[in-house]
C-alpha cells in the first residue's frame, strides 16, 4: 500500500454495479523532475502538472504501444503546453509561457493562463500507422471542462475528471515537492441496454421544457466522484487504493494492476547532430558561438554542443 502511496502509477479499477470504469493517476518524483528542469511560476507549473496527468489518464487508456500527445495552443499567458505520454509509462511535459503576463494576473486561474485556442490530442500508432487526431476549442474552459466537452461531443461517452496539482513541503530538505493527482470515471452500457446518455424521445410540443433523465447509476458514481478533495489526490501518505475504498467501498470496487509512470526524453547527441545537419550550412554557421553550436531541449532542459567541423563529415 505505501508503494502505491508514494509511487508515480496509473490505476485502472472498474466499479461493476454500477456499470463504471476509471483509472487513478498518481504523479510524484516524475512530475517533480519535469517541473524542476524549469524556472515555472508556480501557477504555470501546477497547470503543466495537471496537462501532464490529464496526458496519462487518457494515454493510459491506448489498448496498444504507442504516443499520446496532447498539445494546447493558445493567446493566453501560457500560449503552449506539450504533454506527452508513450505506453507504458512514459511521460513528459513542456510549457511555454510569457513570465510578464503570467505575473501581471491578479489571481491566476487555470482559463485566465490558457486564453483562447484549442487542444489538441493525438493518439500516434508509429510510422507505418495513421495518426488519429481530436481538436477541442478552449474558450474560457480550464482543462478538466475541455476533456469533458470532448467526452460527451466526439466520444459520447459519460465521463466525470477530477484534477489536482501543487507543492508539498519536504520535511529535512530543501524546496518543495510537487505532485499531481487525476481520477476519471466513464460509465458504459451494460447488457446492450439503454444508453446512459442524457436523452429524450423528442416527441414533446415545440416549447416543452424536458429535463433529460440520466441513469441512476451513472449519477451515483459522479456524484460520489465529485466528492474528491485537491489533497486526497495529493496526499503521499494516502495510499491509491485506499482512496478508491473511500470512494466507492459501499458499491464493491475493484483495482487492476497499475502502470508504473517514469519521465523520459527523447533527445540524444546523436540526434542533435542529424537536426543541424539538415540546416544550409549558412545557417549553421550563423549559430556558431565561440567555436561551436549549442543546443537546449525544450523539454529537459539538456543542452548539447557540436562543434561545425562534426556536421561538415
Amino acid at each position: 500500500m505505501a508503494a502505491l502511496a508514494a509511487g508515480d502509477l496509473a490505476l485502472p479499477f472498474e466499479v461493476k454495479p454500477l456499470g463504471v470504469r476509471g483509472r487513478l493517476v498518481r504523479l510524484g518524483p516524475a512530475v517533480d523532475d519535469i517541473l524542476h528542469r524549469h524556472a515555472y511560476p508556480a501557477p504555470v507549473s501546477a497547470l503543466l502538472a495537471e496537462a501532464v496527468a490529464l496526458a496519462v489518464i487518457l494515454g493510459a487508456m491506448l489498448k496498444f504501444d504507442g504516443k499520446f500527445i496532447l498539445q494546447t495552443k493558445t493567446d493566453g499567458p501560457v500560449d503552449m503546453i506539450v504533454a506527452d505520454y508513450i505506453a507504458p509509462g512514459k511521460i513528459r511535459g513542456y510549457a511555454r509561457f510569457d513570465a510578464a503576463r503570467v505575473a501581471a494576473l491578479k489571481t491566476p486561474t487555470e482559463a485566465g493562463l490558457l486564453g483562447a485556442g484549442y487542444l489538441a490530442m493525438t493518439v500516434d500508432q508509429g510510422p507505418d500507422m495513421e495518426r488519429y487526431q481530436g481538436i477541442v476549442p478552449l474558450d474560457g474552459g480550464d482543462l478538466t471542462a475541455v476533456a469533458h466537452s470532448y467526452f460527451e461531443k466526439s466520444e459520447q461517452i459519460p465521463t466525470r475528471i477530477r484534477m489536482a496539482a501543487g507543492p508539498l513541503i519536504q520535511r529535512g530538505a530543501k524546496g518543495e515537492a510537487w505532485r499531481a493527482g487525476a481520477i476519471m470515471v466513464q460509465h458504459l452500457p451494460r447488457g446492450g441496454g439503454s444508453s446512459p446518455l442524457p436523452t429524450h424521445s423528442g416527441d414533446a410540443p415545440e416549447g416543452t421544457d424536458i429535463a433529460p433523465q440520466e441513469n441512476d447509476d451513472w449519477v451515483r458514481a459522479r456524484l460520489l466522484l465529485d466528492t474528491v478533495e485537491a489533497h486526497e489526490l495529493l496526499d503521499p501518505q494516502l495510499g491509491a487504493e485506499q482512496l478508491l475504498y473511500r470512494l466507492y467501498h459501499e458499491d464493491g470496487v475493484t483495482a487492476y494492476p497499475a502502470t508504473h509512470l517514469e519521465r523520459y526524453c527523447s533527445c540524444s547527441q546523436e540526434g542533435i547532430v542529424r537536426m543541424l545537419a539538415r540546416f544550409p550550412a549558412e545557417d549553421r554557421t550563423d549559430m556558431v558561438t565561440d567555436g561551436k553550436i549549442a543546443v537546449t531541449c525544450e523539454f529537459c532542459s539538456t543542452t548539447y554542443t557540436v562543434k561545425p567541423e562534426d556536421l561538415a563529415t
